[in-house]
């Protein structure tokens, strides 16, 4: 049974970049069947750009590294983009210190990418989390995901690396944002719908 709460607001997602009418957000438990399809997809993923030579561990580890609660309100979530139903985008965060929330997971699905669904995730992830209160965003990327780099430099996040240097011999990629405080914050989440 699915745990996934459907979220539409005006104007985004639909007639976004990318995005479809009847596109919306759904927040699920980590562990929710909903969300499986992104999570194996995001294994194979990494398996396929980074094996154990980069990190020495099978993606499943990090897949898996967190416990399910992390990602859970109040401290965390984790957020699909729907299409049809069916779990096209994602990502999660989960709490990093008292004022910082840390972004992982963010996939899109293979046939869909290019076309800003991720961005429509992270600026999701990232209202949400500052209606948690959470004031800023901390994430890593690897070394082999040039365009999830191009991702966040291209949604306002500083590179806590000199980015003129070349990606196997930075590593991990870290980024950080700073989230803006606004007087609607929560308001919108209070629109949820049960479906």
């Amino acid at each position: 049974m699915s745990t996934a709460t459907p979220y539409a607001r005006s104007g985004a997602p639909d007639g976004a970049y990318g995005a479809k009418p009847g596109d919306a957000f759904a927040t699920a438990a980590y562990t929710d069947p909903l969300g499986a399809p992104l999570l194996a997809d995001l294994e194979r993923e990494y398996d396929a750009r980074y094996g154990t030579e980069v990190f020495g561990e099978t993606a499943d580890v990090e897949i898996n590294r967190y416990p399910a609660e992390a990602f859970a309100p109040p401290n965390g979530l984790f957020l699909l983009l729907l299409r049809d139903g069916e779990p096209i985008s994602g990502g999660a965060y989960m709490r990093y210190d008292d004022a910082t929330a840390e972004v992982k997971r963010v996939w899109t699905r293979s046939d869909l990418r290019g076309r800003g669904l991720a961005g429509l995730v992270l600026t999701e992830i990232e209202r949400r989390a500052e209606a948690a209160g959470y004031r800023r965003i901390y994430l890593t990327t690897g070394p082999r995901q040039p365009e999830a780099v191009r991702l966040y430099r291209r949604s306002g996040y500083t590179p806590l690396f000199d980015p003129a240097l070349p990606a196997h011999e930075i590593g991990v990629h870290p980024f950080e944002k700073l989230l803006a405080p606004t007087a609607a914050v929560g308001a919108e989440t209070a629109k949820e719908a049960r479906p």
